[in-house]
């Protein structure tokens, strides 16, 4: 197994996986279906370099990373709402 190449797997497949988690509640069926292009890149990657050890277990990994940040972090900050926006110094 190569290290370089799980990192990168685990970096790629971590960080949609960490957007998706922190998208507004409203806005969470346009991301992943944006989020499905980059997917079927991955996938197409994997099956071309024959790395399907390391992208199965950079999975496992990046989705143990994001569970802890959302039980250690995420919980107890919740991804607020688009409609609280307020800007300073709008005349309304």
């Amino acid at each position: 197994m190569d290290g370089s190449t799980f990192a990168f797997f685990t970096l790629l497949i971590g960080i949609p996986i960490f957007i998706y988690q922190r998208t507004e509640a409203k806005k969470r069926l346009i991301v992943l279906l944006v989020m499905l292009i980059p997917a079927e890149l991955i996938r197409r990657y994997v099956w071309y370099r024959d790395v399907h050890t390391e992208a199965w277990i950079a999975l496992i990994i990046a989705l143990v990373i994001n569970f802890l940040f959302w039980a250690l972090i995420g919980r107890y900050n919740p991804v607020g709402s688009s409609d609280r926006i307020q800007v300073i110094g709008m005349d309304d």
